[in-house]
């Protein structure tokens, strides 16, 4: 006879159920994917000739520039995923982390944040990780990414006052409850509760200290090198190229990513970040030059995610052959 199923489990996990299921269904994935354009268009047709001008100044130099930064962003990204799963007790080859972690994160383009997650735990599974361990180091990831992303911010914006006084706030309240999460103390409880919770096994290996501060260099690096792609995309537009202004598109990019990882059922912030984003840039370029930038950089992060994606399959195609 199958053991009865705790209350609270049962619980949490109809919650987690409608939630994931309101997530992922083609209305809701649809609606926000058509306010993303929208918002797209109608800043570009509420601004069609500074956009045109601003177009026109682009520096094919520049945007190369910018492509190989969003690039090297990704790879600092995926190297923290992987030493975090390490630290748990399994340490991939980087072609199976490659495969795992960047297949695995075209499920942001789902509403809701934890579907990577899901999807990288069945393919580590394929390379001996046990789902519950590599679902614990993405889970692990996004808080990671949310503490180093407002470490960032209130590193950089006292550089720049105009914008200080909206972000500085509210960035230091949030970073010390998730910094005192992640101490691997705190974080290795908290991560056998949610197992318990959901009726699976504890990990048998809880993070480091050591393990968590090599993840923490990687992602603090992914930060500086995506504030260093928008910096490069608004230097041709008329962005003044300073310490000051490299310190703005830093702590904007990390403002703007934590707004859209908070609206959490919008597809990897679709809408949000660039809003956000614009918000902070608005200081410094002219409209048409803030919309191309904003836009210019999804692009850029989306092809990047796509074609990382692709080498990961390609990489899964291989392994099965052999």
């Amino acid at each position: 006879m199958a053991e009865p199923v705790p209350v609270a489990a049962s619980g949490i996990g109809g919650l987690v159920g409608r939630l994931t299921g309101l997530a992922g269904s083609r209305a809701v994935r649809w609606g926000f994917g058509l306010v993303a354009l929208a918002l797209a268009v109608w800043a570009i047709a509420g601004r069609r000739e500074a956009v045109l001008s601003a177009l026109h100044r682009l520096d094919l130099r520049y945007l190369v520039l910018a492509a190989l930064a969003t690039l090297v962003n990704e790879a600092f990204t995926g190297l923290a995923w992987r030493a975090l799963l390490a630290d748990l007790g399994s340490r991939l080859p980087v072609a199976a982390a490659v495969r795992v972690f960047f297949v695995g994160q075209i499920g942001k383009y789902l509403p809701g944040s934890l579907w990577p997650l899901v999807v990288q735990a069945e393919l580590a599974r394929d390379h001996g990780v046990p789902r519950r361990r590599a679902a614990a180091a993405s889970l692990v990831m996004i808080l990671l990414s949310a503490a180093t992303g407002l470490l960032v911010v209130l590193a950089c914006l006292p550089f720049v006052p105009s914008v200080a006084h909206s972000g500085y706030g509210w960035a230091l309240v949030l970073v010390v409850p998730l910094l005192v999460l992640l101490h691997p103390a705190v974080i290795g409880r908290v991560l056998d509760r949610l197992l318990a919770l959901i009726g699976g096994e504890r990990l048998e290996q809880r993070p480091s200290l050591r393990g968590t501060a090599v993840a923490t260099v990687w992602a603090a690096g992914s930060w500086v090198t995506a504030g260093l792609q928008v910096w490069l995309l608004a230097l041709p537009l008329g962005l003044a190229a300073s310490p000051h202004t490299l310190a703005l598109a830093i702590g904007g990019y990390g403002l703007a990513w934590a707004v859209g990882l908070v609206v959490v059922i919008a597809p990897a912030g679709a809408g949000a970040r660039e809003v956000a984003l614009a918000a902070v840039l608005a200081s410094s370029l002219d409209a048409g030059a803030v919309v191309v930038v904003v836009l210019l950089s999804r692009v850029l992060f989306s092809a990047a995610d796509l074609a990382l994606a692709g080498v990961g399959l390609t990489i899964g195609r291989h392994a099965k052959r052999a």
